[in-house]
């Protein structure tokens, strides 16, 4: 048995390939979620010896790096996101020498390694709470939020959680009150605490020493709390039938000083050359927040845009809302998008349904290529190279804590957390020999991997068509973005970058439309059949 760690280290091992200070900005960052990427060793449950099997095919779409889901020690009551150890892999997903695999494999073939750090909160079955949990005068007694009971016993203030009902819970062996913003299994650390802070760089710093290229930053806004446990006041306006949607989060998160620990994390980075961060930030303040965040060159370097998850149907204006919100100006942060990720219903559904395009290869190559044609670094969502729509989970077969909370009103997170399918034909897609933890959905079957690679119309091979094109056009990686004024439902604006310029055009409905504009040129890239000149083909989009 290995010697145990202090429970505030970490220590790690050298093993990064250096690259250039700013290859994330336009970067295509591909996301697995480890559980369902693939499984290597027969328990149904993907892993990392899974994923690095696999790393080739990452590797052929042509994007930049990976980031992986959180595969840290957990009792999975959130499925990872409730870390009981930062510094060691969860025995279900393999081990750190099966990291360390992952890790050189993917440097081998060029690809960067992005990990999730969740510095907001931790399991309930970390050592840390479990010695805060002991008395108000141990060494970790102010390491979480804890707070007495008000006079009558009741919690220390109306916070709600964003999972289900309040927000604080009664422990009984302290005596007092906890704070958990997510699950009750999932207590906030109390990151005002100068130790606390230093616990966390520790843990990010173990993980840089083993050669990750980065991090994607859990929660940014929930690290740090109002310490007058101030009441939230009555949300101004209808958000959602949930508790936590009935208030204005303005004393249970986002707090001013997270901005002066977000400059100890890049100060951190700053040390290891060639890494990054990326903030998620949600909520009704997210774009403020992001922009807080990411302002200047001492804080983070990027922040990932919930703006197009959240928003339920597509359209030009949806689109140049969100990406004009980041203008190129001194000072302002450079931004990340994408279509779809863990949390949120695929796009393909969420806005295909409306356009009855849900299962149409069309829509889903045209939604992969608009997004690689923004301004701003790209999270790619494992399936979305395949044109997978949302999985349908029965009630029965869920995992998920929220969607089974409040079931039926949310589609949940289960059905865009299944198997990824590898093979047309094989049990479980090729996923697992074994039942897997979720179901295949069997529209996701004739969707697998080896099916696409056989068809060179596929959405697979358009992804990696445009993408190879993507990466001699230096406009489309890093260029400046100016959107054109032409009627909904045509999308137009151009790209710009060193005296390149490039016209991108995207028609956003199943049905032709007219599309004038003043460019000339020759044709860079098409597709679905569009040409300028012409009506616009369904769903078709070209560059010159």
């Amino acid at each position: 048995m290995a010697p145990a760690k202090p429970m505030n280290m970490c220590e790690g091992e050298a093993g990064r390939v250096v690259a250039s200070a700013d290859w994330w900005r336009g970067a295509v960052i591909y996301q697995v979620y480890p559980r369902s990427f693939m499984d290597a060793n027969g328990d149904g449950v993907g892993d990392l010896k899974g994923i690095t099997s696999k790393l080739e095919h990452i590797a052929s779409l042509g994007v930049d790096g990976i980031w992986l889901s959180p595969f840290f020690t957990s009792p999975m009551k959130d499925f990872g996101y409730d870390v009981a150890d930062f510094c060691d892999v969860d025995p279900i997903f393999g081990t750190l020498a099966d990291f360390d695999a992952l890790l050189a494999r993917a440097h081998a073939l060029g690809l960067k390694v992005i990990i999730d750090q969740v510095y907001s909160h931790t399991s309930d079955q970390h050592a840390w709470f479990q010695e805060s949990r002991k008395g108000r005068d141990g060494s970790k007694a102010d390491w979480y939020v804890w707070a007495d009971a008000k006079a009558d016993g009741s919690a220390p203030s109306n916070w709600m959680s964003v999972f289900m009902g309040a927000s604080w819970t009664w422990d009984a062996a302290r005596g007092q009150y906890y704070l958990h913003n997510f699950l009750t299994s999932q207590p906030d650390l109390n990151v005002h605490n100068p130790e606390v802070q230093d616990a966390l760089l520790a843990a990010g710093r173990f993980w840089l020493d083993r050669g990750v290229d980065g991090f994607r930053m859990d929660a940014v806004n929930f690290m740090m709390h109002d310490p007058m446990l101030r009441d939230n006041p009555k949300a101004f306006e209808y958000r959602g039938d949930k508790p936590f949607d009935q208030q204005e989060h303005l004393y249970n998160q986002s707090h001013a000083d997270i901005p002066k620990f977000l400059a100890r994390v890049r100060a951190l980075m700053n040390e290891y050359p060639g890494t990054f961060t990326v903030a998620e930030v949600g909520g009704e303040r997210a774009l403020e927040e992001m922009q807080l965040y990411t302002e200047g060159d001492s804080r983070l370097h990027t922040a990932y845009s919930f703006e197009f998850l959240e928003a339920d149907t597509l359209s030009a204006a949806v689109i140049r809302h969100a990406v004009e919100a980041w203008p190129d100006t001194p000072g302002m942060g450079w931004p990340s998008f994408t279509f779809s990720n863990h949390d949120r219903p695929r796009a393909t559904t969420r806005w295909g349904l409306d356009l009855g395009a849900e299962d149409n290869p069309a829509f889903a190559k045209m939604l992969n290529m608009l997004i690689l044609s923004l301004r701003g670094s790209v999270c790619l969502y494992q399936g979305e190279e395949l044109g997978l729509p949302q999985a349908h989970v029965p009630y029965e077969r869920l995992t998920d804590p929220e969607a089974i909370a409040n079931w039926p009103a949310t589609l949940g997170r289960d059905g865009t957390r299944t198997p990824m399918p590898w093979a047309r034909g094989q049990a479980n897609a090729g996923f697992a020999t074994t039942e897997p933890w979720l179901p295949v959905d069997p529209r996701h079957e004739v969707l697998a991997v080896d099916a696409q690679e056989a068809d060179p119309a596929s959405v697979l091979n358009a992804l990696r068509d445009f993408l190879a094109f993507r990466k001699g056009e230096p406009a489309l990686v890093k260029g400046a973005i100016e959107f054109l004024d032409v009627p909904e439902p045509v999308l137009a604006f151009r790209r710009t970058f060193e005296g390149q310029t490039r016209l991108c055009v995207f028609n956003l409905s199943p049905e032709p439309q007219d599309c004038q504009t003043d460019s000339a040129g020759d044709v860079a890239y098409s597709l679905n059949g569009a040409k300028p000149g012409k009506p616009l083909t369904p769903f078709g989009a070209f560059i010159q």
